[in-house]
């Protein structure tokens, strides 16, 4: 994923809404979101290359979603894919405070990345950038390719149009639209994270379109206060033409009310 927006308990009536972008090469084969045959608990789409995932509920609650930490040079090809981060995370039953343990544990045998992730009741995230994990109370926040709440002008503005975006749920066309924003960033408020200048402007908008590079999917998980999730997942090709669409609506196992049990 490049971009994760989520909304964690602000909302009365829809204690959790993300919504994200995921940018990938277009050569490296992916399978849409689906219930998975060998983990029949979990709804992803899938990385063909390595058979992890970069963002996954599952009907227990557990969701992660994962970045890559944008650091050119810095990469080792032979780190195990990152995507596998995030399945463990979504196959695990630990405890928040264990998961994150783990992580500070194993971070180090991956390439940068962050990860934003709930055990079903509690949120954290953890970055590798800093070796650190932390819970999060709740709040709007929003994830790139660097730390929680950078503030590139992409995170900015869509976490503010997110915040906005809010106010029309049940109807989630705002949330889709933020995500299609395909207007780069002026050229004097363009981070500096080692590319050139131009791939800092093509990578600038939220949704992002790049020879061979570019805006892969878009997911918007919404959990209401009773349990009921809605997911929805939108695919695109090279052009940024829509290519296809799944949708999934299924209950939390034992219908967890956030005001009663302090999950979702």
């Amino acid at each position: 994923m490049c971009l994760i927006l989520l909304a964690w308990r602000v909302h009365p009536q829809f204690p959790c809404v993300l919504a994200a972008n995921r940018d990938e090469f277009f050569s490296r084969p992916a399978v849409p979101a689906q219930w998975w045959p060998d983990h029949p608990q979990l709804l992803a789409g899938r990385d063909v290359l390595a058979g992890g995932t970069w963002l996954g509920i599952t009907k227990q609650g557990r969701f992660a979603g994962l970045t890559n930490f944008r650091q050119p040079g810095a990469q080792a090809a032979t780190a195990r894919s990152r995507g596998m981060l995030v399945m463990d995370l979504l196959n695990s039953d630990q405890a928040l405070s264990q998961s994150l343990a783990q992580l500070r544990d194993v971070g180090p045998n991956y390439n940068g990345f962050s990860v934003l992730f709930s055990d079903g009741r509690r949120l954290g995230v953890y970055e590798s950038a800093s070796g650190s994990g932390r819970e999060l109370p709740p709040g709007v926040y929003g994830l790139s390719n660097h730390l929680l709440d950078t503030p590139w002008p992409k995170v900015q503005q869509a976490k503010s149009r997110l915040a906005t975006a809010l106010q029309s749920l049940p109807d989630t066309a705002d949330l889709r639209e933020l995500l299609r924003d395909d207007r780069p960033a002026p050229d004097g408020l363009l981070p500096r994270t080692g590319v050139s200048q131009e791939w800092e402007r093509l990578l600038s908008s939220a949704f992002i379109r790049a020879p061979g590079y570019g805006t892969r999917c878009s997911t918007l998980i919404c959990v209401d206060a009773r349990g009921g999730v809605q997911f929805g997942e939108w695919s695109w090709d090279t052009t940024g033409t829509l290519s296809g669409e799944v949708h999934f609506t299924f209950a939390l196992a034992g219908n967890l009310e956030a005001d009663r049990s302090g999950g979702l």
